[in-house]
């Protein structure tokens, strides 16, 4: 587990453990979850359709052996069953707003007994902004379930009424895969759903859904030219675990993200101009497109890479930057190349040169 999640679920698992903390446990188990639900959002606006069913661990042991489609699907269905069906007692958000027909799932259980290209195929069937919706209605409704609780009500148990409410509600699968799961829930009180429903259980999905993408990412960028078309080195941005770069479908640069369309301005300016990168345009030095916006804290040192690159090539910049990364502890250019793309420039040929 992440180690800063771990402490944090850590954390938050002591406070709410007594009558005295209860409340700012469950208010930092709150802003955890929406740091955790930013990791979802990430995926969601920053993957191409193809990602959400790709399975690059089919077969293995773990959580990771899913797709990022049925992983989402899951924590949240599993929280809305939990929080309703079994907690309040009263109708899922699922079913309250029609999520099922807008998401476009055949299935209403928690995905638990489908296995191998059975989970493709069904991740292959959701329409993925609409999953998401759904999981940010979820989220806020278990979030407003747990602010109205007080330490007494959060030791409350479980019956055999309980039990019988859940298998009655077809929410969860009677596969040997997939049932087990109400006398699990059933077996704890609030207080222990807390712990791993609303909080590991997310913890651990996320993270499996974190492999998922840095593996798809790694994949795309096999054999792919790592210089970007702003000039930045792929292979040496503190995003490349995560990002297949701009030359591919998994390009997640915050300057592709922010767009409806996932392109980055610049990306998009040389691919219409028919330009290998910014470093063969004759505006680059007072170009303000996308990663060059006047603001922006690695604009000049972007451009002092692709003018690098524009007089002495792409190797020669990637050979510059692994001295630079030899010699220096750094993870953004701009943090050794400074705020002056000429002195930039400048120093990119020390080293190079040296």
């Amino acid at each position: 587990m992440d180690k800063g999640w771990a402490e944090k679920i850590k954390q938050v698992h002591t406070l709410i453990g007594k009558e005295k903390t209860f409340k700012e446990g469950i208010e930092q188990l709150i802003g955890f979850r929406q740091e955790l639900f930013g990791q979802i959002t990430q995926i969601v606006n920053g993957y191409p359709d193809e990602a959400f069913w790709q399975m690059p661990y089919a077969n293995a042991d773990g959580n990771h052996s899913g797709t990022l489609a049925w992983s989402i699907w899951h924590i949240f269905r599993i929280e809305d069953i939990v929080a309703h069906t079994l907690i309040a007692n009263d109708e899922q958000v699922f079913f309250a707003s029609d999520h099922q027909k807008r998401i476009g799932s055949p299935i209403i259980t928690t995905g638990n007994e489908l296995q191998g290209e059975e989970i493709v195929s069904f991740s292959k069937k959701l329409d993925v902004p609409a999953l998401y919706d759904y999981a940010g209605a979820v989220m806020a409704s278990t979030n407003g379930l747990l602010q109205g609780l007080d330490h007494k009500a959060a030791k409350r148990k479980f019956t055999d009424p309980d039990k019988e409410r859940v298998a009655a509600s077809g929410c969860v699968s009677a596969d040997g895969n997939a049932v087990w799961l109400i006398e699990y829930w059933c077996g704890k009180d609030i207080l222990g759903l807390i712990r791993m429903p609303f909080s590991r259980h997310w913890v651990m999905h996320i993270e499996a859904m974190r492999r998922i993408k840095n593996k798809l990412c790694k994949d795309a960028r096999k054999g792919v030219d790592p210089a970007a078309y702003c000039g930045l080195s792929c292979d040496h941005c503190f995003l490349a675990e995560w990002c297949g770069s701009c030359r591919t479908k998994y390009n997640t640069c915050s300057y592709a993200t922010i767009f409806e369309d996932r392109r980055c301005p610049n990306a998009a300016c040389c691919q219409d101009r028919g330009l290998d990168g910014c470093y063969e345009c004759p505006e680059l030095e007072s170009c303000t497109k996308g990663f060059y916006e006047p603001g922006n804290d690695g604009a000049n040192a972007a451009k002092a890479q692709a003018m690098f690159i524009r007089k002495y090539g792409k190797k020669a910049l990637l050979k510059t930057h692994d001295k630079l990364h030899e010699r220096y502890d750094f993870a953004k250019t701009q943090e050794i190349l400074g705020q002056d793309m000429h002195e930039g420039l400048r120093i990119l040929e020390r080293e190079y040169n040296g």
